[in-house]
């Protein structure tokens, strides 16, 4: 893992979680602007992402690989004996939910970014079928994720830098997808036992990969008593890369800012 330290006295911390495919170093200048703001924050990269490739690029055995990694950042935040806000996108926003399902941890607040709740493409019931056999005979076997850059963000400069990016992952075991759906049925079913904490949930109006109509209908469901949906028309999934991105970071520095004020704490 890595960390991001504001100068002077900090707030509180921020621990982000990255999506699939990616790495934590994408986040680059999401950290900074929560650094510049009086934040320190912990990122890392996920199991079989970015620099952390001990199960395989693209691959997991198990789901709980990556709620037990990002136990020990939220554990590591807490060394700092400051508040701590969770902050997942896409996968990392699925992960960030079914830990809180798993766990009582005693956050803030969470915001969720066009979290993974439901895709817009899937594939076909026959390679459904069939993806089910391979998933026990060669669970490891890589395919081609069908995600684009250009499906993620309509920033110039980002893509840019990701067509480079030799981090960046375009394939992912069948083990890896499996895991993925079974976590998002599970992220409905267990709706009941998500930890009663503050939420922020922002979602893309132009989502090309998560279907924003299953983020909506899990935000519905959850039984938290603060909650906050935030949908941004025009923008595509990635909403922290996205032109506008200065004003998600505002809209969601307001939201943590406004807990802070609760909790009793001066800023």
């Amino acid at each position: 893992m890595w960390k991001y330290e504001a100068e002077g006295n900090a707030r509180a911390v921020i621990v982000i979680i990255h999506g699939a495919m990616e790495h934590h170093g994408r986040y680059k200048w999401l950290s900074q602007m929560w650094c510049s703001a009086g934040y320190h924050v912990i990122a890392g990269d996920l199991p079989g992402q970015g620099m952390t490739t001990r199960s395989g690029r693209g691959h997991i055995d198990s789901f709980d690989q990556y709620i037990d990694e990002v136990k020990l950042w939220i554990e590591e935040a807490f060394t700092y004996d400051l508040p701590v806000f969770l902050l997942g996108h896409s996968m990392g926003g699925l992960i960030a939910i079914r830990t809180l399902q798993e766990e009582q941890i005693n956050l803030a607040g969470v915001i969720l970014s066009s979290p993974c709740l439901g895709l817009v493409t899937a594939p076909s019931k026959p390679l459904e079928a069939v993806s089910s056999v391979i998933n026990i005979v060669f669970p490891k076997l890589r395919m081609e994720s069908g995600l684009t850059i250009d499906m993620a963000t309509r920033n110039a400069e980002v893509k840019e830098v990701d067509v480079n990016d030799t981090l960046y992952i375009t394939k992912v075991s069948v083990r890896w997808y499996k895991e993925l759906t079974a976590s998002i049925k599970e992220a409905f079913e267990r709706i009941p036992d998500f930890q009663d904490i503050p939420i922020l949930l922002m979602q893309a109006g132009e989502d090309l990969i998560v279907d924003k109509k299953m983020v909506r209908e899990w935000f519905n469901y959850t039984l938290c008593s603060e909650k906050q949906y935030k949908e941004w028309p025009g923008l595509y999934h990635e909403i922290f890369n996205e032109p506008e991105r200065d004003d998600v970071f505002q809209y969601a520095l307001s939201f943590v800012e406004t807990r802070l004020k609760t909790l009793g704490y001066i800023l």
